[in-house]
């Protein structure tokens, strides 16, 4: 079961894809759509990336920033990132470490589940029930 609406988000330091240190706590003040999926360059995961993706500028200018979360390594992440296309942050979790605090481990993989943290650090919104395709959209509409 994924962490509840009104939780204190559970702080966290990994890799991106270009092997930078990235922590939540960099982005204090900012909405940080956290988003978990199990694996890079799958059909599912792809969608779901894309849609991030191509609806990327709908989220400038919002004072936002889009993480994505799966246990795949840093060299994986920045392959995915370069194939699609990807401008946002892709984070590595080879050991589950963040997939486990967030309680979405699925045994090996993360569960396709984002979080929506304010600039507090406290979950407003939790999607357990992601459609793939319009998931960027769907996050943004949320946000109004």
């Amino acid at each position: 079961m994924a962490l509840s609406v009104g939780t204190k988000a559970p702080d966290f330091t990994a890799k991106d894809s270009n092997g930078k240190t990235v922590s939540l706590a960099d982005f204090k003040g900012k909405i940080v759509v956290l988003y978990f999926y199990p694996k890079d360059d799958t059909p599912g995961c792809t969608k779901e990336a894309e849609s991030f993706r191509d609806s990327f500028a709908d989220y400038q200018g919002k004072d936002m920033v889009v993480l994505g979360v799966s246990m795949d390594d840093e060299a994986s992440h920045k392959a995915f990132a370069e194939k699609y296309g990807l401008p946002f942050i892709l984070l590595a979790d080879p050991d589950g470490t963040i997939t486990k605090a967030y309680d979405v481990d699925g045994g090996g993989y993360a569960k396709r589940v984002t979080y929506l943290i304010n600039g507090e650090g406290m979950i407003d919104y939790v999607d357990d029930k992601v459609n793939t395709s319009s998931h960027a959209k769907d996050i943004l509409a949320r946000l109004g």
